[in-house]
């Protein structure tokens, strides 16, 4: 929907589920407002070189009409009146995040998230908001990731769990620099910054105790280069099985061994690594491509997982911490076949 005020221009969009309104300073001659169905200006407007572009709409029968140096472009637009009502912040809690901090919550959390829809609340990222401190959890039952970050303004405990496309729709939205404030109450979520303004409805689901499935006594620590970890494994599940994309860490001494294979098509690989190792020799085996992507999320250049046993889960965590910032990844083995 567009609505023209004053030489402003609010723009809005719904699914919903999920609302966004931005507002951008045009040039018009008269107040209005119409709906305008979105695939076609869109596919316009980017098949379009930069430039400006008039609207021409006839407020009477909804049509509009696009002018650009190229031409014209006719489409019906429909009634603003018909457009749903876009849910506004009522008895709301507030906390104030830097957009940089949400960044980083969303891109190490979001791969994490289920896409299971008969788990609804694994289809989201799960926020605990305790006085200065924001917790955001992600899992799909094979992997989890739980990211803390000690050091917003915030005088209250609650949580929540976000869809999963909303926070996609944040990502791409969100500026480098700035803060964003985060309203919410029992069913809407509301983030805003800069002239945007995001609400999504909230998964109406309990969230699982993940507190539960992290393992706590995990006597075997391996540390290890995070690029070298990663190529390697990259490299190693070329030759993995297709279907559970296992590879199998073979641990002992300072030495770790990685290695795949996939009897289907007789293709086999391993490759030797220098890590530091302390606990007793462990074969452990893992999705690669889980570990993977979770690698991708860290920053550290070196990494620690923490193992117990080939059955139980293993925690993979940087060496060097950020300041204000926790981030713990478990992932679930893959049963070794004998």
């Amino acid at each position: 929907m567009f609505l023209i005020e004053n030489n402003k221009l609010t723009i809005a969009a719904t699914d919903l589920e999920t609302s966004i309104t931005t507002e951008i300073e045009v040039l018009s001659d008269m107040d209005g407002s119409v709906a305008i169905p979105a695939k076609i200006l869109l596919d316009t407007l980017k098949a379009l070189p930069q430039q400006p572009v008039t609207f021409n709409i006839n407020l009477e029968n909804n049509n509009i009409e696009i002018v650009s140096a190229y031409g014209r472009y006719r489409l019906a637009g429909e009634n603003s009146q018909d457009f749903p009502v876009i849910p506004e912040p009522e008895s709301v809690d507030v906390v104030t995040v830097q957009t940089g901090v949400m960044q980083q919550i969303i891109s190490k959390t979001l791969f994490a998230t289920s896409n299971d829809e008969l788990r609804p609340a694994m289809t989201g990222v799960y926020f605990q908001i305790d006085f200065g401190k924001l917790t955001c959890v992600a899992t799909d039952a094979h992997k989890l990731v739980k990211f803390a970050y000690r050091n917003i303004s915030s005088d209250i405990s609650t949580s929540f769990i976000v869809p999963k496309k909303a926070l996609n729709l944040i990502k791409n939205a969100l500026p480098n620099a700035g803060s964003l404030q985060l309203s919410f109450n029992k069913s809407y979520a509301f983030f805003n910054f800069q002239q945007t303004k995001l609400v999504t409805r909230l998964v109406d689901a309990r969230y699982p105790d993940y507190n539960a499935v992290i393992p706590i006594d995990n006597p075997n620590l391996l540390t290890i280069n995070k690029s070298d970890f990663q190529n390697s494994l990259k490299r190693i599940a070329i030759y993995a099985n297709k279907t559970t994309n296992q590879v199998i860490l073979n641990i002992t001494g300072n030495s770790l061994t990685v290695s795949a294979q996939d009897l289907d098509f007789s293709n086999e690989a391993t490759e030797q690594l220098t890590c530091n190792y302390e606990g007793d020799p462990l074969t452990i085996g893992f999705n690669a491509k889980f570990l993977i992507e979770m690698l991708n999320v860290l920053e550290s250049e070196e990494v620690k997982l923490e193992l117990s046993s080939p059955t139980r889960a293993g925690i993979l965590m940087p060496v060097e911490e950020i300041e204000y910032e926790d981030i713990l990844m478990l992932v679930m083995p893959v049963m070794l076949s004998h």
